[in-house]
């Protein structure tokens, strides 16, 4: 499911698949996207690229695109690679930078970014 909160350039995504659940906050304020992966008990930081990542406005028609048209091609797909690497835990500034609801979404989980 998806929520899009306009008023504060939110986007809460979660994903309910048994082991490949997760919630995702895209933070359009901070400019940083949290992936909360529940079967690795982490999180993934990254940096909103503008490029590559739709905005807020278009983000609720690509979702109805793709609920309502699943068979045609939309070349605004977003997908993200994960690598391995070192995972710190937040402190309060990290916390600024990335604002309330990844802090909410992330506290106490091995961060990665």
């Amino acid at each position: 499911t998806m929520t899009i909160h306009n008023e504060e350039h939110i986007v809460d995504v979660h994903v309910r698949s048994g082991v490949y659940s997760s919630d995702t906050i895209f933070d359009y304020t901070h400019g940083y996207i949290a992936t909360r992966l529940f079967s690795r008990n982490a999180c993934f930081i990254m940096k909103i690229k503008k490029e590559l990542i739709p905005e807020l406005r278009e983000i609720g028609r690509l979702a109805f695109e793709r609920e309502t048209m699943r068979d045609v091609y939309s070349p605004n797909n977003v997908w993200t690679q994960f690598q391995a690497g070192n995972s710190w835990l937040g402190h309060l500034k990290d916390w600024l930078l990335y604002g309330k609801h990844i802090e909410n979404l992330c506290t106490g989980l091995p961060l990665y970014k």
